[in-house]
């Protein structure tokens, strides 16, 4: 049972929201125990297709939450140690899901937000808000959230905006590649909505295997090896009995049968 998040469930999509408005969704480590179990949970629900990942209330997120700030002020390294390694098994949870993660990012995203947005496979954000990698300010870095910013943001803005702890735009972050698509705040459920249907229209393994695929490709140098293996994953999903029917569904016209139901 979780009290800080709000899951929603229709159909083949799962929808998770940062439920503690009164503090900007800010995070503790409630609700990284929170986040991580629920995303282990749907991971392993063979029913669901896609993951909506958004907040509720004025902002997406804030970042780490004051009280928590406050309380590892006086904590060990041992015990900043497990705090920080808490936090990075939950957003490797949430980036290693195997189901597609679409990002709904309404309002600001300050700290390590920025890095559950940057965790997500396609990200929209409302025209107007902003990210700040501000962890600078703080005499502090963005080192858990590093890995996952920088394979989204990009190395050469992350190195200004990791030193620079500058406030950026939605519009910014689009230009920069980090936001696919940007919409009013009218808007934004709407163009949330299309791009998970158009994710639960192709076929379920067919978009896991998809997924794994960049996160393997990226940084991956061009060797035999890598060239034997892409080849065997075509080769596996083509002969899968989801790869036939796809085949067979395009070339008869005909609906898959995926699409009859989950």
């Amino acid at each position: 049972m979780t009290t800080t998040l709000d899951i929603q469930r229709q159909g083949a999509v799962a929808r998770v929201f940062l439920n503690r408005p009164d503090v900007r969704n800010a995070f503790n480590d409630a609700v990284i125990a929170e986040l991580t179990a629920a995303f282990r949970e749907l991971a392993a629900d063979s029913s669901l297709r896609a993951i909506v990942l958004g907040g509720h209330g004025k902002a997406f997120c804030a970042g780490g939450d004051l009280n928590w700030m406050r309380a590892m002020a006086g904590y060990s390294w041992e015990q900043n140690r497990a705090d920080a390694q808490a936090l990075a098994d939950m957003l490797y949870t949430l980036y290693s899901c195997p189901l597609p993660l679409v990002g709904r990012v309404h309002g600001d995203c300050y700290a390590g937000g920025v890095g559950l947005a940057a965790v997500c496979d396609v990200l929209v954000a409302a025209d107007g808000m902003h990210f700040c990698l501000s962890e600078a300010k703080l005499g502090l870095l963005p080192a858990t959230i590093g890995p996952y910013v920088m394979r989204a943001l990009g190395p050469q803005a992350s190195r200004r905006y990791f030193i620079s702890a500058e406030r950026f735009s939605a519009a910014e972050a689009h230009r920069l590649g980090f936001v696919h698509e940007l919409a009013t705040a009218d808007t934004i459920d709407a163009r949330v909505d299309a791009i998970v249907q158009a994710l639960v229209a192709n076929g379920p393994a067919a978009v896991r295997a998809s997924k794994k695929l960049v996160q393997d490709l990226e940084g991956a140098p061009l060797t035999p090896e890598l060239r034997a293996d892409t080849a065997r994953r075509i080769a596996d999903i083509r002969a899968s009995e989801e790869g036939r029917e796809g085949v067979q569904s395009f070339l008869h016209k005909r609906t898959p049968r995926w699409l009859d139901g989950p």
